[in-house]
């Protein structure tokens, strides 16, 4: 069954208003709504970094929707204390919560004093996260003294069923790597060629696996303000997975950014003022085996973007 979803930056909005926008979501047709974890936005200007796993028990509660998020189970967290949020979570919500695991950055790690590390140890932790977090959602008693030192974890309260956890991939390598664990992946929208070689990537080692994708995109009524409104609110997250992976603070992605040209856009984010290119979109994902596809509008205007969903799109895949 395919999900089209709302995502919830927690970056560019206040809480309270993104618990707003989650309930017109819910409202306006959307079956899925997945969220950010952050501690650290993308810029200094016109940001927020509200958390998220407190965030989830109200969002939760407030609307009857599915829920991804997207988090780092280590270091900022350990993957005990992720285990035993998404187990509360969905000991009280009917296991409405999966999770896409990924290795982290440091804007939002580096807060915890540990030494950032290489991509090949980054990895190595979280699929270790990952085996921990699984161990404890099955009630074990938990001890090991690998990247991740557990001594003796168990949890009292267990999740209603197994949370999934998804893989967060941006290349065919990382989506290799994370198919043999994973339940799923989550990617962001790539030009096809490469998003193609990142799911045959993904499907040789996880045939049945299920596949998420994020969709930047930028509505407005008028394709100059969608182009400037996409400019202004993401053009410090466009500069490519690794660079992303290694600035450390929200002013070093201003600066990175300085020259990132409003044309530039236009290759990672789906600008358009018409309905039909949204429907496009989704029926294009839906072809290529995606079955939760999740549309972040990153500009400010959310009010505007949720009704076009409502009466332009969402009714054409309803009989999803």
């Amino acid at each position: 069954m395919v999900k089209i979803g709302y995502h919830i930056s927690h970056e560019q909005f206040s809480p309270k208003d993104l618990l707003a926008y989650t309930q017109i979501a819910a409202k306006s047709g959307f079956g899925l709504i997945t969220s950010s974890d952050h501690f650290h936005p993308w810029s200094e200007s016109n940001s927020h970094s509200g958390f998220a796993w407190s965030w989830l028990g109200a969002a939760m509660q407030a609307v009857d929707l599915e829920f991804g998020i997207v988090t780092s189970p280590a270091p900022r967290y350990h993957p005990a204390i992720i285990a035993q949020a998404v187990a509360t979570l969905n000991q009280m919500f009917a296991n409405r919560l999966w999770i896409a695991a990924g290795s982290g950055q440091a804007m939002n790690e580096n807060i915890s004093g540990v030494r950032w590390p290489d991509k090949a140890t980054r990895n190595s932790r979280l699929e270790e996260s990952v085996a921990i977090m699984r161990r404890l959602w099955n009630g074990e008693e938990v001890t090991a003294h690998g990247h991740i030192k557990v001594v003796a974890a168990r949890l009292y309260t267990l999740p209603t069923a197994k949370p999934k956890v998804f893989g967060a991939a941006l290349s065919e390598q990382t989506a290799a790597w994370l198919a043999p664990w994973s339940d799923g992946i989550i990617t962001v929208n790539h030009p096809d060629e490469k998003l193609q070689k990142v799911v045959a990537a993904f499907q040789a080692g996880n045939p049945a696996g299920e596949m998420a994708i994020k969709v930047q995109v930028s509505y407005a009524e008028n394709l100059k303000t969608a182009e400037q409104l996409a400019w202004e609110g993401w053009k410090n997250n466009i500069l490519g997975g690794e660079i992303q992976a290694e600035l450390s603070h929200p002013k070093h992605f201003d600066e990175a950014a300085r020259f990132v040209r409003k044309e530039d856009m236009k290759q990672h984010v789906l600008i358009s003022t018409q309905p039909a290119a949204y429907i496009d979109m989704i029926k294009k994902y839906i072809a290529m085996g995606f079955t939760k596809i999740t549309l972040h509008n990153v500009n400010r205007d959310q009010e505007n973007f949720l009704q076009m969903m409502r009466q332009e799109v969402l009714p054409t895949f309803s009989h999803h």
